[in-house]
């Protein structure tokens, strides 16, 4: 089997020969910028890893890994474009260096060369390929407007968030697995497996960048520190907190909901504040950790040696126990 890093290698390779220097230049020049800043390339290596599980060669999910990447890559552009973000992987977002009309377009045209890109998967799993990715990208839509949605509600309840970020993150783990084994030629009984984990890795996953977003350190987060706090942007902690906390805690909260104008680090500095005093650190970091312990069940019911586990392990603790 493939190691991990062999399997990152791999995949920046497939990554730097893809080209999009068509014309308009300005259309195609911030995919290949948005590409090139880097990022953990995790889904297109789960693609492969999972490929590797069942079979001695990878090629045959390279296609779809590709496909994912890009897709993934779109879904940021727009995602920070809808967040008004400033900052992707340390480095100036689409909309900052260009402009708004250009993010949207340069998006819409990713998603079509992802489309191009799982059309080069083998006729044998084509179709069962390409159904099972564009339910996702419709399910990681549904899950983007549950996020815009909860932007102007204070009672977003827990199971609704989860619901949302199952959606809008976890559901592309889960496709990225699941492909992958398909393309190695697993067993339907494994690939939902598969698809378990990665949802159950996603959700995770998920909340550990909500945790790090308050906690993390800016210079290997990539993102501004407290820059869901700013922009009143629901996440764990957030609901968490807006669910236990004190009614003078909640009023201090909303005051800040309703302020356009304010001393950002004293928001953020408020905001952490509460959720130390509710602990909410702690409770997120238990939460992840039993997402993960779920996730690892559903890799006990494979029909494979355990050896051939480890490097999926390996990329688990990647995601979960990262700082950027």
């Amino acid at each position: 089997m493939f190691s991990l890093n062999e399997i990152l290698e791999r995949v920046e390779n497939e990554i730097s020969q893809l080209r999009f220097n068509k014309s308009p230049n300005s259309l195609y020049t911030p995919i290949s910028y948005i590409l090139s800043i880097g990022g953990k390339r995790i889904r297109p290596a789960l693609t492969l890893i999972a490929c590797n599980i069942y079979s001695n060669t990878i090629e045959a999910s390279i296609a779809p890994a590709l496909c994912l990447e890009v897709f993934h890559n779109f879904t940021l552009l727009h995602d920070d474009l809808m967040d008004q973000a400033d900052k992707r992987r340390n480095k100036p977002t689409v909309h900052k260096i260009w402009n708004e009309n250009t993010a949207i377009l340069s998006g819409d045209a990713m998603l079509i060369a992802s489309y191009q890109l799982i059309a080069g998967c083998h006729p044998s799993y084509l179709k069962e390929a390409l159904d099972l990715f564009t339910t996702t990208a419709l399910d990681i839509c549904g899950g983007q407007h549950y996020d815009m949605e909860f932007e102007s509600r204070t009672d977003v309840t827990e199971a609704e968030y989860m619901e949302m970020i199952r959606l809008k993150t976890a559901v592309l783990l889960a496709c990225s697995l699941k492909i992958g084994a398909i393309a190695g030629g697993a067993s339907r009984e494994d690939a939902e497996h598969l698809y378990q984990y990665g949802l159950y890795t996603g959700l995770a996953f998920q909340l550990q960048d909500d945790l790090l977003d308050v906690y993390g350190d800016t210079d290997t987060f990539g993102k501004n520190i407290g820059g869901d706090i700013l922009c009143n942007k629901k996440t764990f902690l957030l609901v968490h907190a807006l669910a236990h906390a004190s009614t003078e805690q909640k009023e201090e909260m909303y005051r800040w909901f309703g302020q356009k104008t304010f001393d950002p680090s004293l928001k953020i500095a408020t905001f952490k504040r509460i959720y130390n005093d509710l602990g909410v650190k702690d409770i997120t970091t238990h939460r992840i950790e039993d997402l993960y312990t779920k996730a690892l069940c559903h890799l006990k019911q494979l029909n494979v040696p355990e050896k051939r586990l480890e490097i999926l392990k390996e990329a688990g603790n990647l995601l979960l126990y990262r700082k950027s």
